[in-house]
């Protein structure tokens, strides 16, 4: 069983580049494979190997500066998922596009699961779903706000465009996100924009999910994950969403029903939008996938990039 190990931390790099090459020699030495980013802000990513592989790659990052108190979630693949390990330099590990926003200086107030369901049930508390709108179709809490937006850099132009009818009536703001760093980054954002009270969901949904008896919880629906798992619900039980290998967008069981289905190559969703030639090379390499299954190997087109232009944040498979 091959461990997978997401893993993010926003901390204070003064020269990232410095530490791309210790940190890709010491993955590449013990056969971790993966993506990790680095950036002036921290580092985010995932990676899968042996126990013991992600266990040095750990502990050499814990060395890096104001990443002792690393923060990572492990789950299991039966087969490796990636291809190579590859540590890559950017502007920001999770991108907003707004100058100046530095986590490791103020953030909102984390909340813990137990205390997550009393605080957005307060009148006075508006609660902002800070993810994707693909994402939000599938889940969210009971009441939050969609802010309906295609990619994670749109959301500081929708708080300021929205600000006053957001705020009417309320004293205070809960955030939040599958598995912490965009909401961790959104509530910075919402400090330096003159926010004072200011909070979010320690963990994400993710440990919300894993750790909110389901009779207790007010999540609805399921939530969509970044990996092979497609969406999990409470427990982080698979849930019944597939992906499309065409638009790489979550399709229910009922759209999968639908004419308009091709598994490997369309969905309702993006019917119509491809031409034939790019369906017939997805429909190519589902064929080629499909092989590559059945003698127990991972393709090297495979349907899974952890490193999707779509991804904001690391979730393992």
């Amino acid at each position: 069983m091959i461990r997978v190990c997401a893993l993010y931390r926003f901390a204070t790099f003064p020269d990232p580049a410095a530490l791309r090459e210790p940190l890709l020699a010491v993955a590449e030495a013990h056969g971790i494979r993966g993506t990790l980013l680095l950036a002036n802000e921290g580092i985010n990513g995932t990676i899968a190997g042996t126990q013991d592989g992600i266990e040095a790659v750990l502990d050499h990052i814990r060395t890096l500066p104001g990443c002792a108190e690393l923060d990572y979630k492990d789950s299991t693949a039966e087969t490796m998922p990636f291809h190579r390990m590859k540590v890559r330099l950017k502007r920001e590990i999770v991108s907003m596009g707004v100058d100046g926003i530095d986590p490791t200086r103020e953030v909102g107030t984390y909340v813990a699961g137990a205390a997550w369901n009393a605080l957005i049930a307060d009148p006075k508390t508006v609660v902002i779903d800070t993810r994707n709108d693909y994402e939000v179709a599938i889940g969210s809490f009971d009441g939050a706000v969609d802010p309906k937006t295609k990619s994670f850099r749109d959301f500081p132009d929708w708080f300021r465009a929205n600000r006053d009818e957001l705020l009417a009536g309320k004293t205070q703001v809960a955030m939040f996100c599958t598995g912490g760093i965009r909401c961790e980054k959104a509530t910075a954002f919402l400090k330096a924009e003159g926010v004072e009270d200011v909070f979010h969901l320690d963990g994400g949904i993710l440990k919300y999910l894993e750790t909110m008896p389901a009779e207790e919880s007010r999540w609805q629906g399921e939530c969509f994950v970044f990996d092979a798992r497609v969406a999990v619900g409470h427990g982080l039980e698979q849930g019944s969403h597939a992906l499309c290998h065409g638009c790489r967008m979550p399709v229910s069981p009922e759209d999968r029903t639908s004419s308009l289905y091709v598994e490997g190559v369309s969905c309702p969703a993006c019917h119509g939008t491809r031409d034939a030639e790019r369906l017939a090379a997805y429909a190519e390499r589902h064929r080629q996938e499909r092989l590559a299954a059945a003698r127990g190997q991972t393709h090297v087109g495979a349907r899974f990039d952890p490193k999707d232009d779509r991804r904001d944040e690391p979730h393992a498979p």
